[in-house]
């Protein structure tokens, strides 16, 4: 059906489809480092199901029987960026945290607009698990003597906006490029002595997929480094498979130790963050304000 409408226009859940196809490819050693480089460039510029067709021509799809690319729009696989676009009015549209706090974190739907207002106190919104009713989203953040603070995932392209006096807004996550099909998170307002963090982090489930990932890499490597040692005598062939086990084992324990410090920084900083704004609460109240 692809050959019959060549010029129909792909969209970008199809280019996404492809470009899953060609990173399988890649692990499975039917592609090479730089025809995965091509070829993922060349299925991020097409704009036609005729253009995206002839990179996959010669590779094994995730079905036998199924087309490489399907005419007929299906649901789209959950945690993609297209399943987490769902449109709609948003679950929750506004937060005010006065002399207390608010977050919005978890399975939530961000709508396109959220207005948020912070007057001595705080509040979070967490956009890692959020759904989101459009591509682009705007978070209005305002902060007087308060804070806010914004947490997305890796993936998402952010703009920041706001204005500060005597506060600010936190930019060290602009810059970076989103990923095909992620949404885009712009974050404006205004702060009075106050402040906006923008920070981007992996959920914990991610950050434990990725742990798992690691270890079986080791474990591949351990059988394959067993397989290519197999010639050699018994006692030679355990001592060195002793020594690699030594080795991963550092590895991991040298991991750990790295996971566990950038906990403890994150915690220090919010510790130290939370001690800020209650001393400023303090010298405020002492000064009149």
């Amino acid at each position: 059906m692809t050959d019959e409408l060549p010029e129909l226009r792909a969209s970008d859940a199809d280019r996404e489809r492809v470009a899953e196809q060609l990173r399988d490819a890649l692990a499975e050693g039917r592609l090479d480092m730089e025809e995965f480089e091509e070829r993922l460039e060349a299925t991020y510029a097409a704009r036609t199901y005729g253009e995206l067709t002839p990179i996959t021509r010669d590779l094994p799809g995730s079905a036998p029987s199924a087309p490489r690319i399907s005419m007929v729009k299906q649901p789209v696989d959950d945690g993609s960026w297209g399943s987490r676009i769902v449109g709609g009015e948003g679950s929750s549209s506004w937060g005010v945290a006065v002399l207390g706090g608010f977050e919005r974190k978890g399975r939530w739907t961000v709508p396109r607009r959220f207005n948020s207002f912070a007057f001595m106190g705080g509040g979070e919104l967490d956009l890692r698990e959020a759904n989101f009713a459009d591509r682009e989203v705007v978070i209005n953040c305002f902060a007087f003597m308060g804070g806010l603070n914004v947490v997305v995932p890796p993936g998402v392209e952010v703009v920041v906006r706001g204005i500060g006096i005597m506060g600010g807004f936190d930019h060290r996550e602009e810059g970076r490029p989103g990923d095909p099909g992620a949404p885009r998170v712009v974050v404006t307002g205004f702060a009075f002595w106050g402040g906006v963090g923008v920070e981007r982090k992996l959920t914990r489930a991610e950050r434990q997929r990725l742990k798992e990932e690691r270890r079986q890499e080791k474990l591949e490597r351990r059988e394959g480094r067993k397989e290519l040692r197999g010639s050699r005598e018994d006692g030679l062939g355990d001592m060195f498979d002793a020594l690699d086990e030594a080795r991963d084992l550092i590895r991991e324990r040298h991991e750990e130790r790295r996971e566990r410090h950038e906990e403890r920084r994150l915690r220090h900083e919010e510790r130290r963050e939370r001690h800020r704004e209650r001393r400023e609460d303090r010298d405020r109240r002492r000064g009149g304000y």
